[in-house]
């Protein structure tokens, strides 16, 4: 199983493209910086810079909502792989692919612009439950006790 979560700060704002042809299809890549839970200095922090891509609605997302500073949980898997550069150098690369995103911190706590609704990406990318709603609950529309399967 490949399985990775992470959680951490954009390092920059996203880098997003898109594809060319018909189906265009954004790529956002972007590096997140991940605290070390163990330091070897106690006195310093140490922190991880993990690459990360997105693709599609996700990528999407990110180029709507991340900026530097972004606190994210990511949910995704590690991909390696290699090209040749100019120099005839073979590089390795190491990668998150990002299946999912969230913000970890509220709009209030962090430097997320307070204009972006709270809402996660992934392949259901939908509003959070509780947006629109105060102290913590959900508005419930009117007429909806007849679907509820209880009472």
């Amino acid at each position: 199983m490949n399985k990775v979560i992470l959680m951490g700060r954009l390092t920059r704002d996203p880098e997003v493209r898109y594809t060319q042809g018909d189906n265009n299809m954004a790529i956002a890549r972007y590096t997140v910086a991940v605290d070390r839970r163990f330091n070897r200095n106690a006195d310093e922090q140490q922190a991880d810079f993990i690459n990360c891509v997105a693709f599609g609605r996700s990528a999407e997302f990110t180029e709507k909502y991340l900026r530097k500073g972004t606190k994210i949980c990511i949910e995704g898997r590690i991909q390696t792989g290699s090209y040749t550069n100019k120099d005839g150098q073979r590089v390795y690369t190491t990668e998150v692919v990002v299946e999912n995103q969230e913000f970890a911190e509220s709009k209030n706590g962090g430097s997320i612009d307070s204009s972006a609704p709270s809402y996660s990406s992934g392949n259901n990318s939908a509003p959070s439950m509780n947006q629109g709603a105060g102290e913590g609950f959900m508005n419930i529309p009117d007429g909806i006790e007849e679907e509820l399967p209880f009472n």
